[in-house]
């Protein structure tokens, strides 16, 4: 009886080797990254992997790339480019989907953002570029302070949030305690950012969530903060 040859599925194959290189460059770092290692431990054929990535350095991109879609899908959905606008009154949403992505993936977060960081050309980069567009209208908008750095800015908010597991050593911590780390990240992120980047009195339901969640007492109009 003859067999019958299963069909390959190139998408499958290739989501394979991203993830078998996520797992390696967590582990080894880019320098210990290799097409045929990642080969072994994705359990494809080695020959099969370099029609999909001939080179180290082709690996190394897509695997960021993908990293950064995952990133970007999670934080802002589908929504195109174009309607980055529209994330202005949603600030405590995008911080809150960053830290819970960031949590759950602690090691992806972490690649993504070394490579992005050593990146000559980050404005490729999807989430990086739908990030940094968001602040961009954000800062040039009525409810932000002015004089914003949007570059530091951003990049200060990627560090923190994708590095936040790693101190906390989010892969040995339970569900329950993973989803409080997040929380206490988020009201932090939330606390700074009424304090430095937006102008509070545009963002009432914010500051009311924070004052809730800290205990405070709402304020009284003309009185001081």
């Amino acid at each position: 009886m003859r067999r019958t040859r299963r069909r390959q599925d190139p998408e499958r194959t290739r989501v394979a080797i991203l993830e078998a290189a996520c797992t390696l460059l967590a582990k080894d770092g880019p320098e210990g990254l290799s097409v045929s290692q990642v080969a072994q431990l994705a359990k494809v054929n080695r020959g099969t992997a370099y029609q999909h990535f001939q080179t180290r350095e082709q690996l190394l991109e897509a695997t960021t790339a993908w990293v950064s879609e995952k990133l970007r899908r999670a934080v802002f959905g589908d929504a195109p480019l174009s309607n980055a606008v529209a994330t202005l009154g949603d600030a405590q949403g995008v911080a809150q989907r960053m830290a819970e992505f960031a949590m759950e993936n602690p090691a992806l977060g972490r690649v993504w953002l070394f490579e992005l960081l050593a990146s000559s050309r980050p404005a490729s980069d999807p989430f990086w570029n739908q990030f940094k567009t968001s602040l961009e209208r954000f800062a040039a908008s009525d409810q932000a302070q002015p004089g914003i750095d949007v570059d530091v800015h951003a990049v200060i908010v990627l560090i923190g949030t994708l590095l936040w597991p790693i101190f906390v050593r989010a892969d040995s911590r339970t569900a329950k305690q993973r989803r409080q780390l997040v929380e206490r990240f988020s009201n932090e992120m939330l606390r700074l950012s009424l304090q430095g980047t937006m102008r509070p009195e545009k963002f009432p339901e914010l500051d009311a969530h924070l004052r809730a969640t800290r205990g405070d007492r709402p304020r009284r109009a003309g009185t001081a903060k």
